[in-house]
């Protein structure tokens, strides 16, 4: 029996799958053929009962492909019986091979898991939580053929375009086994994943969102696409409404040295009040808002004010059209004589059309700043505001998204060295390079490539590096849209990667090769303390970015967990040490300046600062809440301040030039 979904020329062959705790073989029990039979582990004895065919969609076959391991009653959560049973196509009855040597359920994202750590003949084997331990590890030579990623879907297209829903449609993709599935993402963020028989779904949107969305495909043995293009949808508002919110009511301020602290009572609206916007001297200063799902804060941070200053302040309300209450009561303020707070002063820089995304301090003071879609470094003197390019980075090229020129860092030795490291986006990885930096320009025929092989993809590219105090360079690597990579530890792809000077792989990380971390989904923040520890932010996909301290040969738990949800609290797992909502997050850079974290995010258009307290961070308060709009490095400075930069425009289509970006710094307390 063959089924009605596959045939045997686009199956793998047969194959055992071996538990790599015991070394025993996945087994139907008895050696019965008849449906619900249970499977076990047991010796390995090359009989029909254990050999096991991997089709194109994602089956596990056995006896000459007559039946395939189920999931007993569909059941998604732990723990989870299994069975074999005749093959229908459902979703209980798919599975990922994954390079980590896990084996999943594609309905439920459970792990195959020999029940109780056991090893001896007739354990049960069942479905349980993804846990990184050895009795979910398996080795099996079904699915391993396959290392072709299938080509990229094509004519994305939106159709039914209503406040709260969307039709998405694309061409199929072809794949040299078969593709199995198709992942729909806007902005980087998973929205669904459907069959690969299904080249169009209905989708859930946000009423006056603006998204850009695209599609994946995926093959049984995990291999992800490319992404195809990408489509911009903005669904309209639910219902017509004219109706203004409340003018926000009792605004009160308090004053500590140059920081003012305003509070006020909420507005009420007949749908909902989106934001409120901060105005000092009739000047709007800042917005904060809410998610669409939540209200608002009702509070604001105005720092790195003048000295003994008098200043006015008012507050009004916006609804998701719009509309615009009246104001609310001015109170008047006058600072202090001296800077009494943690932030006491912002000033621009300089400003540039492109995305400062990388960014170092030299020797001499000056600073480079690497401009993501223009391709090529800048170099900007602090204290005039001068720019002046030193050359463009050969051999890159952007992704339609967030690929393109990304980290810069450069060695304690970089006086004597003159080497820049530089991460980017080529057009078949991503990649380590370092090129010289002489009298102002770029030397490129000094260029070197460090490390390649890093899979790209539009989203999720990583590209933080930062020397830490042992003398070895650190980068962040997204998981390229496959969370699979990420619990590969032979993957460089949802990584902490530390390397030599040179780009080989010290002795002394803890799988033998590049990687020092794992378990990532787009990490881009790194930062060392006074101790010498590593500090990263990370990007979630639609619950919970985190803050994770970072140890040698740590699992951070992607994608079997996102922040603390899901199985992020099982052995096994390292739990983030602070979490922030993506409304409230989406954060990329981050900085330590006197044991303090600080935090630039893009969405959240705010930067948190963070006390660290022992290995915690306890406290949190946020700063420019919607001042400066998207936030995306940050980097300490000479002077004990920040280097801090903006993202507003132009920062997810890969085309140069189309910005309109702030160079900043900020003075602390």
């Amino acid at each position: 029996m063959s089924g009605p979904f596959i045939d045997n020329a686009s199956a793998a062959p047969a194959s055992t799958v071996k538990s790599a705790s015991s070394g025993r073989c996945l087994d139907v029990v008895a050696q019965s053929t008849q449906p619900e039979s249970p499977v076990n582990i047991f010796d390995c004895n090359g009989q029909a009962n254990q050999l096991w065919t991997f089709t194109a969609v994602g089956e596990l076959r056995v006896y000459g492909n007559a039946m395939c391991l189920d999931v007993l009653g569909q059941d998604t959560t732990a723990p989870a019986t299994l069975q074999i049973y005749t093959c229908t196509g459902g979703q209980n009855q798919k599975w990922l091979i994954n390079g980590n040597g896990t084996i999943t359920g594609a309905q439920s994202g459970l792990c195959l898991d020999v029940t109780g750590d056991g090893t001896a003949n007739s354990t049960p084997v069942a479905l349980w939580t993804c846990n990184g331990q050895r009795n979910q590890e398996w080795s099996t030579s079904a699915g391993n053929g396959d290392a072709q990623p299938p080509t990229i879907p094509g004519n994305p297209r939106v159709s039914d375009l209503r406040c709260d829903s969307v039709t998405f449609s694309w061409d199929a993709a072809n794949d040299n086994v078969g593709v199995a599935f198709y992942d729909i993402y806007h902005d980087g963020q998973l929205m669904k994943s459907v069959s690969g028989g299904t080249l169009s779904t209905s989708l859930s949107v946000v009423p006056g969102a603006t998204w850009g969305m695209y599609v994946n495909a995926r093959d049984s043995a995990g291999n992800v696409s490319q992404a195809s293009a990408t489509v911009q949808i903005s669904p309209p508002q639910c219902q017509a409404d004219n109706q203004a919110p409340s003018a926000p009511g009792q605004l009160a301020a308090s004053v500590s040295g140059t920081t003012v602290s305003l509070r006020w009572s909420a507005s009420s609206d007949n749908i909902g009040v989106r934001a409120y916007d901060v105005y000092r001297g009739g000047t709007k200063v800042g917005t904060v808002n809410g998610n669409g799902s939540s209200t608002p804060n009702t509070s604001f941070i105005d720092s790195g004010l003048n000295t003994g200053t008098d200043y006015q302040y008012y507050v009004l309300a916006r609804d998701a059209q719009s509309n615009t209450s009246g104001r609310s009561n001015s109170v008047n303020v006058r600072t202090g004589a001296a800077c009494g707070s943690p932030v006491c002063g912002v000033r621009q820089v300089a400003t540039d059309t492109d995305i400062p995304w990388g960014l170092v301090t030299l020797p001499d003071g000056s600073v480079l700043y690497t401009r993501r879609d223009a391709q090529d470094i800048v170099q900007l003197n602090p204290a005039t505001g001068v720019k002046t390019t030193v050359g463009t980075v050969p051999d890159v090229q952007s992704t339609d998204g967030e690929g393109g020129l990304l980290g810069l860092a450069i060695a304690p030795t970089f006086s004597t060295d003159r080497w820049l490291y530089i991460m980017h986006t080529s057009p078949r990885d991503n990649r380590i390079v370092r090129i010289k930096l002489e009298n102002g320009k770029l030397i490129t025929g000094t260029s070197q490539v460090l490390l390649s092989g890093i899979l790209r993809n539009k989203f999720h590219d990583g590209g933080r590096m930062r020397f830490g105090p042992d003398g070895k360079l650190y980068a962040a690597t997204g998981d390229a849209q496959n969370g699979d990579y990420a619990q590969n530890k032979n993957s460089l792809n949802g990584k902490i990667l530390r390397l030599n000077p040179d780009g080989t792989a010290p002795a002394d990380n803890p799988f033998g090769n590049h990687v020092w971390s794992y378990g990532h989904r787009n990490p881009q923040g790194l930062a060392f303390d006074s101790q010498g520890r590593l500090w990263q932010q990370e990007f979630g996909n639609g619950i919970m970015d985190e803050t994770n301290l970072v140890t040698k040969g740590g699992n951070y738990g992607w994608p079997a967990c996102e922040g603390t949800s899901g199985a992020c609290g099982t052995s096994g797992f390292i739990a983030p040490k602070r979490t922030y909502s993506t409304a409230d997050g989406s954060c990329s850079g981050i900085a330590i300046v006197r044991d303090v974290l600080y935090v630039a995010c893009q969405r959240g258009t705010r930067m948190y600062r963070a006390p660290i307290t022992g290995s915690g961070l306890p406290d949190a308060q946020v700063y420019f809440n919607g001042a400066y709009g998207r936030l995306r490095t940050v980097e300490p400075s000479p002077d004990g301040g920040l280097w801090l930069t903006t993202s507003n425009s132009g920062d997810k289509d890969s085309i140069p030039n189309n910005s309109n970006e702030k160079i900043l710094h900020v003075t602390l307390g």
